[in-house]
């Protein structure tokens, strides 16, 4: 028995419009629905590839910027260190400045009576008729005990003193004669110095 099927010789179907215009309806084209998920598929691989390389291009300029800040914390970290070897070093310095301007006070201090006494012993001998017996000070006054052949000649020491400019005031303690020395007449006498600020005018 042969049997024919009757629908595949059919003319198409047709559907009515709203209007009842005929609407003729096909079966879809096989290739249509594959070429669109590949396009989809092709746009998924673009946009996956564009991200990817700007987190890269993003992740790049984050490890830069990472050196960078290591790079400028490391350098603070060496000024910081510098400037506090710096400021030690000053303090050191001033410490140094403080002690040799104490160190040189102290040598002029030294120097003062002893160029006072140089000054003395010069004037003494530069005085006819007197010499020193003894001389001592206490870096206010300077005093002197000496002899002398005639109290002229003290009277002449004491002004020879007091033209050099360096004492306040030259007063005679005592004076009295000799009485140790029998071959000459002699004088022995003791003058007190108070010392001043050198005079350069009555010094020239």
């Amino acid at each position: 028995m042969i049997r024919i099927n009757l629908s595949s010789l059919a003319p198409p179907r047709t559907k009515r419009g709203k209007r009842g215009s005929p609407v003729t309806t096909s079966a879809s084209t096989p290739g249509e629905g594959s070429g669109t998920v590949v396009l989809f598929l092709i746009f998924a691989l673009l946009l996956g590839g564009l991200m990817g390389v700007s987190w890269w291009l993003v992740g790049r300029e984050h490890d830069k910027l990472q050196k960078e800040l290591q790079v400028a914390v490391a350098e603070n970290q060496k000024l910081s260190e510098v400037k506090v070897k710096y400021e030690a070093t000053k303090k050191k310095e001033e410490v140094f400045e403080r002690r040799a301007k104490a160190i040189d006070e102290l040598k002029e201090a030294q120097k003062g009576p002893v160029r006072v006494l140089d000054m003395v012993a010069e004037t003494v001998n530069k005085t006819d008729a007197v010499w020193l017996e003894t001389m001592t000070t206490d870096g206010k006054s300077i005093d002197f005990v000496g002899m002398a052949l005639s109290p002229d000649a003290v009277a002449e020491l004491m002004a020879n003193l007091r033209k050099t400019g360096y004492f306040k005031t030259v007063e005679i303690k005592e004076t009295a004669q000799d009485a140790g020395v029998k071959e000459v007449q002699a004088f022995k006498f003791e003058l007190i110095c108070e010392i001043g600020t050198p005079n350069k005018a009555q010094k020239s």
